[in-house]
């Protein structure tokens, strides 16, 4: 095979060219087995519940509007609360801070829920300055610290689990999940597969850069 640089020609051989399709192959395999690997992950911890006595149980945070959890974080809370009323753990950990334009926090918004369902307002602890959920867990993990706590059970919507669950662990927490089934996302096919195309994005960034969106 030929090619033109500049005003030379040079011959660039055969096996090189075919080496290089290798792989090209050979990485493009590598990632579809990553991201089958990786999403066979996700749906297997999302199956899961592994809840068991903890010194806390810890919600992760969403969306509130004016001090109203949406949906999604209220069926997290409602699901937090049934693990408080099984014994599961003394203390409920809410999390989330506030976005722009917003006059109070997703922790703020959490624990007045909370509370409002019969969980002792002695009960809970705030993390209310995160954004992002490797916000909400570094946050958390301090949190409990300070308190001299050191296992939690963490509730969020299924597909989140692994996420929140291998950064809890990297935190130092002794991690288990109690994901809520009766999230929103559950009952909407496309916005659980849109779910599970975020995780794997957002695991990829934490594995290659210890960041998350």
């Amino acid at each position: 095979m030929l090619v033109r640089l500049g005003r030379e020609v040079q011959e660039v051989s055969r096996p090189l060219i075919g080496d290089l399709t290798r792989l090209v192959v050979i990485g493009g395999l590598g990632t579809v087995l990553a991201l089958a690997y990786t999403t066979s992950r996700i749906l297997d911890q999302a199956g899961r519940d592994d809840r068991q006595a903890a010194d806390a149980i810890v919600v992760m945070g969403a969306a509130q509007y004016d001090g109203r959890p949406s949906p999604l974080y209220q069926a997290r809370l409602d699901h937090a609360i049934e693990l408080v009323r099984d014994g599961v753990a003394r203390h409920l950990v809410v999390t989330g801070g506030k976005a722009d334009g917003d006059r109070t926090t997703e922790a703020a918004a959490g624990r007045d829920y909370a509370v409002a369902h019969g969980v002792a307002a002695s009960a809970i602890l705030v993390e209310d300055a995160s954004r992002t959920t490797l916000q909400s867990i570094r946050g958390v993990a301090g949190v409990m610290r300070g308190a001299g706590l050191h296992s939690a059970v963490f509730v969020s919507d299924p597909t989140h689990m692994l996420r929140v669950l291998r950064m809890a662990t990297d935190a130092g927490i002794t991690a288990w999940g109690s994901p809520t089934r009766t999230s929103p996302l559950e009952r909407d096919t496309m916005a659980r597969a849109d779910a599970v195309v975020h995780e794997l994005g957002a695991l990829g960034v934490y594995f290659l850069s210890g960041d998350s969106p």
